[in-house]
């Protein structure tokens, strides 16, 4: 049998992730006293959805699938309200359970719907996608974008557990695959700089999903979202280091209309964070530096166009991160060692937009 790694993660309600191979076999024991299940998944994987229907049908559940758009798509209240309808049509009790079974946007989306159906229902996330297993499906974060911006409206909800199979990912497109190591690469600069070192020693191993380098990559960066999240659930302080590159990034997810991967605008947003401590005589230009060699080495884009500065400049303002008006950005004294810069000055921030400029 395949080795299992687990790793226990602290919250209201403490609940473990699951990683390894042919883990199907795992859920079931996850959704002990429930009777129907709702399946949460793409409409691209509804093969693979029904194929995980008939098997927990052969485990005594009712099992009911619902199919939503992929990518930011799913994360509408819109689409929420057609999960919620699909509940109480098949007339979900509190002891009953919520799969989600996708990428980012679709564990986002399940665990709103399950965090606010009868006030919270049990939910066990099965990420399909790199971004998913190391952040999105990790944290306990719900939520739905609005046109506002992303995440806005959104709660915590720990799921009963998460179990991420490797074998997902052994048909995902490559580029979908790299814009998910945005993420890992993000857990290396923020505290596990083995991370980092992995990557740079043997690229080809580090992103081949069925190579020892990328599992140990996975559980490395779930143990940095795990001891972060335990320590800080709600994220009232040392959480937000996991929102490094994130506030450019959002803002660059918002004026492409959700259209561009999340991976690919947390790379930029990355760099220019690198780029704004660097200004502020925090980070060494060789730090910056492999930034933009790890991430370009990934195939993800560095620059935005000069053009955009006021549009993102705008959208940042109105991100959940920036309190009363003032901008916090999470930015690096060295590698491996996050900090928050408070309330910067548009001088330094433009100057830093210029270093990312095209």
């Amino acid at each position: 049998m395949a080795e299992i790694s687990r790793v226990l993660v602290g919250a209201d309600k403490p609940y473990p992730v699951v990683i390894g191979r042919s883990l199907l076999n795992e859920v079931p024991k996850f959704l002990e006293g429930a009777k129907k299940v709702l399946v949460v998944h793409p409409v691209g994987l509804a093969v693979s959805a029904e194929q995980l229907r008939d098997f927990l049908i052969t485990q005594g559940f009712e099992v009911v699938l619902a199919g939503v758009p992929d990518n930011e798509e799913a994360k509408r209240i819109e689409v929420a309200a057609f999960c919620w309808g699909i509940l109480g049509k098949s007339e979900f009790s509190r002891t009953d359970m919520v799969i989600g079974f996708g990428g980012g946007t679709i564990t986002d989306l399940a665990g709103f719907v399950a965090a606010t159906w009868l006030r919270g229902v049990g939910i066990v996330q099965i990420p399909t996608t790199l971004l998913a297993m190391v952040d999105a499906a990790v944290g306990g974060k719900t939520g739905v974008n609005t046109s506002e911006g992303k995440n806005l409206v959104g709660v915590f909800h720990s799921p009963s557990a998460v179990v991420i199979d490797l074998e997902t990912l052994d048909t995902l497109p490559k580029n979908e695959l790299l814009a998910g190591f945005a993420e890992v690469v993000k857990c290396g600069f923020i505290s596990d700089t083995e991370i980092l070192s992995i990557i740079e020693s043997d690229f080809e191993k580090a992103v081949d999903p069925k190579a020892k380098q990328f599992e140990e990559l996975v559980l490395r960066s779930v143990r940095v979202k795990a001891a972060v999240v335990s320590e800080d659930f709600r994220e009232s302080g040392l959480r937000e280091i996991l929102n490094y590159g994130h506030t450019l990034g959002h803002a660059i997810e918002l004026a492409e209309r959700y259209k561009w991967r999340h991976g690919a605008a947390i790379s930029i947003g990355m760099i220019f964070v690198a780029e704004l401590a660097h200004l502020n005589g925090r980070l060494s230009i060789e730090a910056v530096k492999r930034h933009r060699d790890l991430l370009s080495r990934l195939g993800l884009p560095t620059s935005y166009p000069a053009e955009k500065w006021p549009q993102l400049l705008a959208n940042m303002q109105v991100d959940k991160k920036s309190r009363g008006g003032n901008l916090r950005f999470v930015v690096l004294d060295d590698v491996g060692k996050p900090t928050i810069m408070h309330a910067p000055t548009e001088e330094i921030l433009f100057a830093a937009y210029q270093e990312i400029a095209k």
